[in-house]
C-alpha cells in the first residue's frame, strides 16, 4: 500500500495545531518533506545496472581506477593538423544525464564523456543573459561575443540593423576562414538547414539570423539594399565560396519559387545551379544514395541539401520506409573522408547535431534524447577515423534548455517512467520543462485538476512532456554548458571560461589565425 504524504502532512499539522509547535519542529517537518524516505518501497538489488554496486569495494575500486587513468594522461603539445568541432545544439547538462539513461543507463558515458579534458563554457551574449544560437555561433566560431540574433558581426550591430551590417568593419570571421587562410580545408555538416544560425556562423555576416533568403532580407532592408542573404553568402561569399564541404537541409532557401515548389526565393535565382556552374568539379547531392555513390576523387567541393527544411528527426526517418536522408554519422564519415584525401595541411570541420535543440523547443524530450544519441555516435566515428596525435576534437553546446530531470526514480528505471505525486495522487513525469507548448497538454482553464500524464505520454516519439508556463515554444536555458576535448592541446579546455574563448584555443592548437599560436611557443 502506498502512503499518501498529503494525509501524513495534514495529520501532523493538525496535531501541532492542537498541541502547539516550536520553530524547530516546523523545520524538522520541512526537512522530512524535502527528503522523502520511501520506507514502504522494497529495494530490489536487481534494479542496479552493474553487479557489485551494493558493496563498498565496488565504489572504492572505481575511485582508484579513475585516479590511475588520470595519472596516465600525458599532455599532447603537438600542433593540431586537423580540428573537428562538434556542436550539440541545446545540449545542456541535464540532456546528457537523461541521454545516458536513454542509451543504456545512468552509469554509462556518451562517447565524448570519455575525453580526457573537460570544462564549462559561459554562454551569455552582450545583450542577453540567455542567448540564442546565432550570437553563440559568433562566440564559439569567431571568438567574439555579440548581440542576440546576429551572426558574424560584433556588438556594434543590433538585430535588424541593415546599415550596421553593411559596414565591413563590424564583420568578424570564423575559425574556418583562419584555417583556409593557413592553407587548410574547411567545411561543415548539420542536421538543420545549412543556412540556419549555427552553421551560418561558419561563413555569414548578418544582422538577423532569419535572413536566410532574399525575401526575408528584403522585407527589412529593401529590394535595393545591396546586402546578401545568408544563402547567397554561402555560395558566393568571401568564406562560403571557399568551403570544401557543406551538408544538411534547407534546399528551399537556394531556389526561386518558380524553380522549386517549396522554394522561398523571389529573385529568380537558382543558387544550386550557380554553385555547379562555378566549376565542373563542384558536386551536388540530395539523397543518401547519391552521397554514398559519390566518387570523392573526382570532385573538389561538395554541396548537399537533403531536405527542403531541416532534416528529419532520426526517429521519424527510421520509421519512414521512403526516407532518403543520410544520418549525421553518415554525413560526418563522408565529410572526413573528403577532407582527408588531398590536403597535407589538414582541415577544420564543424559538425552540428542541430535537432537536439528543436526537440527541446517542442517539449519533445524523447526526440531530443535520441538526437543526442545520434550525435554521440557521430563523434565516436570521428574519433575512430582520426588520430589523437594530430587531430583536436572539441565537443560542446551553444546553450542549454529549461529541461529538468527530477523525481527520485529508482536505479535501472526507464527515464520516461512516471512517478506518483504525494500531493494529488496523480502521476507526474520526472522529465519536464519550465515552459513551452507542453503546458497545454497537461493543464486547461476548465479542468479542476491537472490532466493525468498517463493519458498524454503514450511512448510515442512525438509525446509532449510537461511544461510549467505556456509559451508558443520552449526557451533556452542560461546556465553554463560542457566542453569536452581530446587531442593536441586539449588540456587547454579545462576550467570555466567565456564561450568566445573556444575558437582561440582551437586556433592556438592548430597554429592558425592572428592570435597566440602553439608553434610560436614551441619555437
Amino acid at each position: 500500500m502506498e502512503f499518501s504524504f498529503k494525509a501524513v502532512i495534514f495529520f501532523i499539522l493538525l496535531v501541532q495545531a492542537v498541541r502547539g509547535t516550536s520553530r524547530q519542529d516546523e523545520e524538522d517537518l520541512e526537512d522530512r518533506l524535502m527528503h522523502p524516505e520511501f520506507r514502504n518501497e522494497i529495494h530490489d538489488a536487481r534494479t542496479l545496472r552493474r553487479v557489485g554496486e551494493e558493496t563498498q569495494e565496488f565504489w572504492l575500486n572505481q575511485g582508484k581506477e579513475f585516479i590511475r587513468q588520470q595519472q596516465k594522461q600525458q599532455q599532447n603539445t603537438k600542433v593540431a593538423k586537423n580540428v573537428i568541432m562538434f556542436l550539440g545544439d541545446g545540449m545542456g547538462l541535464t540532456t546528457l544525464v537523461a541521454a545516458r539513461n536513454y542509451i543504456e543507463g545512468e552509469h554509462t558515458k556518451l562517447s565524448f564523456e570519455e575525453f580526457p579534458y573537460t570544462g564549462l563554457s559561459k554562454t551569455y551574449s552582450v545583450d542577453k543573459i540567455t542567448p540564442d544560437s546565432a550570437t553563440t555561433a559568433t562566440a564559439y566560431l569567431c571568438g567574439v561575443k555579440a548581440n542576440y540574433g546576429t551572426i558574424g558581426v560584433n556588438a556594434h550591430v543590433n538585430r535588424d540593423n541593415c546599415e550596421a551590417m553593411r559596414d565591413s568593419s563590424n564583420h568578424v570571421y570564423s575559425i574556418a576562414k583562419w584555417a583556409m587562410d593557413a592553407g587548410k580545408s574547411a567545411g561543415f555538416v548539420t542536421t538543420t538547414r545549412i543556412t540556419h544560425a549555427s552553421p551560418a556562423g561558419v561563413y555569414a555576416h548578418t544582422a538577423d539570423r532569419e535572413w536566410e533568403n532574399n525575401d526575408d532580407l528584403e522585407s527589412y532592408c529593401g529590394v535595393d539594399s545591396g546586402l546578401d542573404d545568408i544563402a547567397v553568402q554561402l555560395i558566393h561569399g568571401e568564406v562560403g565560396s571557399r568551403l570544401k564541404v557543406m551538408m544538411g537541409g534547407g534546399k528551399r532557401n537556394f531556389l526561386d519559387k518558380s524553380v522549386y515548389s517549396k522554394g522561398l526565393r523571389t529573385d529568380g535565382r537558382n543558387l544550386i545551379e550557380e554553385f555547379l556552374e562555378m566549376s565542373p568539379r563542384n558536386a551536388y547531392v540530395e539523397t543518401r544514395e547519391e552521397l554514398e555513390n559519390l566518387d570523392l576523387t573526382k570532385i573538389d567541393r561538395l554541396l548537399g541539401t537533403f531536405s527542403s527544411n531541416h532534416m528529419d528527426y532520426h526517429l521519424d526517418a527510421i520509421a519512414n520506409p521512403s526516407n532518403t536522408q543520410p544520418t549525421l554519422e553518415e554525413m560526418t564519415k563522408k565529410a572526413i573522408e573528403f577532407m582527408q584525401q588531398d590536403n597535407d595541411k589538414g582541415f577544420f570541420l564543424f559538425v552540428e547535431g542541430g535537432k537536439i535543440d528543436l526537440g527541446h523547443h517542442s517539449n519533445k524530450a524523447r526526440m531530443a534524447l535520441d538526437e543526442t544519441k545520434e550525435f554521440s555516435q557521430a563523434i565516436a566515428l570521428a574519433r575512430q577515423m582520426t588520430s589523437e596525435e594530430d587531430t583536436l576534437i572539441v565537443v560542446t553546446s551553444d546553450h542549454s534548455h529549461t529541461f529538468s530531470v527530477a523525481g527520485y526514480q529508482d536505479r535501472g528505471t526507464d527515464i520516461f517512467s512516471l512517478r506518483t505525486s504525494d500531493s494529488d495522487g496523480m502521476a507526474y513525469s520526472p522529465l519536464s520543462y519550465a515552459n513551452g507548448q507542453g503546458y497545454y497538454s497537461y493543464f486547461n482553464d476548465k479542468a479542476t485538476k491537472r490532466i493525468d500524464p498517463n493519458l498524454v505520454l503514450t511512448g510515442d516519439a512525438n509525446d509532449l512532456f510537461p511544461a510549467t508556463a505556456p509559451l508558443s515554444t520552449e526557451t533556452h536555458g542560461g546556465e553554463d554548458v560542457g566542453v569536452f576535448a581530446v587531442g593536441p592541446w586539449s588540456h587547454l579546455f579545462t576550467g570555466v571560461y567565456e564561450q568566445n574563448t573556444i575558437p582561440h584555443m582551437m586556433a592556438y592548437a592548430a597554429c592558425i589565425g592572428d592570435g597566440l599560436k602553439a608553434c610560436d611557443t614551441l619555437s
